[in-house]
């Protein structure tokens, strides 16, 4: 097991290498430059010219990427070509703590929902929990998470007033953002569950219990639910850093001060260095939770081993 981690944590080299040339190439492909606004007053060409010979922008994208990475290995991640004054590595630790509370907190309530409706969908099937069920997975997956936190603003807080509309400044501002995030990854988990159950109700070994006249509890929490959640424990860690690093648009829309709002204003904005960075961060994190799932795969199953 050591031995496969180690080499798995040696392939995030080559995986960041990759995605840092692609995404510098067409970065850099994309018209614009950071100090060219989109606006009715431009910077003259000479202040153009001197800003991209201060920060490098007149080398070969070559040169620049070099410079990039002999930056990054040294641990700077450079400035912020829009926020003047500021580098990118202290926007990303002001800013990721409320991301990553945002993704963490909706992961968990994916959990706790979507596990428990995707089981009694399963042992109820055809029946009106497995219809429910069904439904909200349905709605889950169809509807975007933008558009449920636009509904959930409309109902609970201008026409009931139960929650606030923005901010992050306690409790009762997370219930709205993370209900909206959620939503995808509670009917996602309950699919993948009640899939799961259903396929190891027809196991021999399920039916050998069943015959024995073991208590169903007894059945659904020793003999199904551990191998029933092999299948599940597959999305959950992609699942998990989709909902940390995909947030950006649950963030613009309850006002969260999180690294989402910045790395879009940094797409259109040209921010390149801020780009890079968070677009880095977030390929390391998809892939050490893919490595997660895959260790946790022996501790579910002791059949299973790495060699």
């Amino acid at each position: 097991m050591t031995t496969y981690i180690i080499r798995r944590v040696a392939w995030l080299i080559p995986v960041v290498f990759v995605v840092s040339v692609i995404t510098f190439l067409l970065m850099h492909a994309a018209p614009g430059t950071p100090f060219q606004p989109v606006s009715d007053r431009p910077l003259p060409p000479a202040v153009i010219e001197r800003l991209e010979e201060q920060f490098g922008l007149n080398e070969p994208i070559y040169i620049q990427y070099v410079n990039w990475v002999g930056n990054i290995l040294q641990g700077d991640l450079g400035p912020s070509y829009r926020i003047r004054g500021r580098g990118v590595s202290d926007i990303i630790a002001d800013n990721m703590w409320a991301s990553v509370q945002l993704g963490t907190m909706s992961f968990a309530l994916a959990v706790i929902l979507g596990i428990p409706l995707g089981v009694i969908a399963a042992l109820r099937q055809n029946k009106w929990p497995d219809y429910l069920s069904t439904f909200i997975s349905v709605i889950g997956i169809a509807t975007p998470s933008f558009v449920l936190a636009v509904l959930l603003v409309l109902i609970f807080s201008v026409t009931l007033h139960w929650f606030p509309t923005s901010g992050w400044r306690g409790p009762e501002y997370w219930v709205l953002p993370v209900v909206a995030l959620s939503g995808y990854g509670i009917a996602q988990v309950a699919r993948y569950t009640r899939a799961s159950m259903l396929e190891v109700t027809r196991r021999d070994y399920v039916r050998t219990a069943q015959s024995k006249g073991l208590k169903e509890r007894s059945i659904v929490t020793v003999h199904m639910l551990r191998n029933a959640f092999i299948p599940v424990v597959t999305i959950l860690g992609p699942l998990l850093a989709g909902l940390i690093t995909g947030s950006f648009v649950v963030e613009s829309v309850f006002a969260i001060p999180g690294i989402g709002r910045f790395f879009v204003d940094a797409i259109f904005q040209r921010d390149y260095g801020l780009i890079m960075a968070v677009t880095l961060l977030y390929a390391v994190l998809i892939a050490v939770m893919n490595l997660v799932v895959d260790v946790a795969y022996a501790w579910i199953d002791p059949r299973i081993r790495y060699s």
